[in-house]
């Protein structure tokens, strides 16, 4: 099932939700620790040619596994779509693409930007080595029931492509059990990236769209 959400902040608190109709499939994918797109994916659209199943949102191409939900974030400024997370159970992972320079990749620098952010915040970042190369595990601060702060587990991927980038926060339970982010570590495998032939600014975010549904 598809969804909509109101992104409230850049962590996404509490925001609405309207769904959408429609289903996928899911491809078996094997585990893999490429640091860019190459064999294993996430894939250039120059690789694979068709979406082949895979649900359309633009920028990105990608299909859920059994009994997992899509949900797009959305901008409350602009009513634009500004992610694509899919989550299963108490497992999430939100997904952007943003462009990049042709001669280089840009995690390296985005990663030491988003531990200073973190930490200037009074959250914790550690690096580390993930599937799809060096991340950031973290924890982050937020506002608990009680009025006291409480500190939520994210970890922080990213994939350098050509001429794009890929960021995956995973969250919940995919931020502290390894069973539960393989899963969603597949979706992110099996997923291309749309980055067109237009000229784009580095960093700009590829577009993102509710999925077309079928008309019955």
């Amino acid at each position: 099932m598809f969804g909509r959400k109101k992104k409230a902040s850049e962590q996404g608190d509490a925001p609405q939700t309207q769904d959408a109709d429609g289903s996928t499939t899911a491809d078996e994918t094997s585990d893999g620790t490429a640091v860019a797109a190459g064999e294993s994916g996430p894939f250039d659209q120059s690789q694979v040619g068709e979406a082949d199943g895979r649900v359309d949102f633009g920028g990105l191409w990608l299909r859920p596994g059994p009994g997992m939900e899509l949900r797009l974030e959305v901008d409350p400024t602009s009513d634009a779509v500004s992610a694509v997370q899919v989550g299963v159970d108490d497992a999430t992972v939100q997904l952007q693409a943003f462009a990049a320079p042709r001669s280089s990749g840009i995690w390296d620098e985005i990663r030491g930007e988003i531990a200073e952010m973190i930490e200037k915040n009074r959250g914790t970042v550690e690096e580390g080595t993930g599937p799809f190369g060096t991340e950031l595990r973290t924890r982050l601060p937020q506002p608990g029931g009680d009025g006291r702060t409480v500190f939520a587990p994210a970890i922080f991927a990213g994939v350098d492509g050509p001429r794009w980038f890929l960021r995956a926060v995973y969250s919940g339970r995919a931020a502290v059990d390894e069973a539960a982010r393989a899963r969603l570590d597949d979706v992110v495998r099996d997923l291309v990236v749309v980055r067109g032939a237009d000229p784009m600014a580095p960093r700009e975010m590829l577009e993102l769209k509710m999925p077309a549904t079928e008309q019955s």
